[in-house]
């Protein structure tokens, strides 16, 4: 899962925007270091408390390959729960529910998972199986 920044070039160096998501701003002395700044940046503000209910949006992908635009990718373990999260928070679920439909015992197991995880390919079949609509494609952008 990618994620598009705006560069913007000053007399002392470069800061970046974060298209999708308003407030994540970077700044660096060089391209290489703000690009850093850009993954550490996103790194942030893609940490949420567990019992946080902000939708974070999905990337766009219509901005792939613009100008002064570069992707920056989101770590897979946090990309995965914001996708979860996100459907689920779409289809108007509640956690309980989705645990439910994924026949979880409970609903840790399932919290687990919207947050920075590592889920086993047979839960990932399950999500997959239970939720056909999440583009886990998606990850591997």
């Amino acid at each position: 899962m990618n994620y598009h920044f705006k560069l913007h070039k000053e007399t002392s160096g470069y800061w970046a925007e974060c298209c999708e998501l308003e407030g994540c701003n970077t700044e660096g002395d060089s391209l290489k270091e703000v690009r850093k700044a850009c993954e550490e940046a996103l790194d942030v503000y893609l940490y949420e408390p567990g019992n946080s209910e902000r939708n974070i949006p999905l990337p766009d992908e219509t901005l792939d390959g613009k100008k002064g635009i570069i992707k920056v990718a989101a770590d897979p373990q946090r990309a995965f729960a914001i996708l979860l999260k996100n459907y689920r928070l779409n289809a108007r679920l509640t956690q309980k529910q989705a645990a439910e439909m994924l026949g979880m015992k409970n609903i840790y197991s399932y919290q687990r998972l919207e947050k920075k995880s590592n889920p086993s390919l047979s839960i990932i079949n399950k999500i997959h199986t239970k939720f056909p609509e999440i583009r886990l494609e998606y990850l591997f952008l």
